[in-house]
């Protein structure tokens, strides 16, 4: 199963590093029941970094870095990518980032368990 964990985070990095133009420093993805909990850290840009100094600059990061986010896993063919991996079917994904400790998390649900998945 850690194997499958790993693939899972080395897929999440992929997709953002592809279409945010950066992945996560450190990526960490658990399997609970019929959820996949992954875990980044050191996910902002420098330029990110720099705006965040402000209150509005916080707020215009964390908007732009939870929409962005929320249209990626809209796209039918990267949700394809993480529903083969694991053999199930995603229901909903929950998503957000705490700018201040530059940590994000990103919760999929899937349609039956993933923990029982042997490799």
């Amino acid at each position: 199963m850690k194997k499958i964990e790993h693939q899972f985070s080395m897929l999440v990095r992929e997709i953002r590093k592809e279409y945010v133009g950066n992945g996560p420093r450190e990526i960490t993805t658990r399997f609970v029941g019929s959820w996949a909990i992954s875990e980044m850290k050191g996910n902002l840009t420098n330029v990110e970094k720099f705006m965040i100094s402000s209150r509005e600059g916080k707020r215009m990061v964390h908007k732009a870095r939870t929409e962005l986010v929320k249209k990626i896993y809209k796209n039918p063919e990267i949700l394809a990518k993480f529903e083969e991996l694991v053999g199930a079917k995603i229901l909903r994904i929950f998503s957000d980032i705490s700018i201040e400790e530059d940590i994000a998390m990103t919760i999929f649900v899937f349609d039956k368990p993933l923990d029982s998945k042997t490799t």
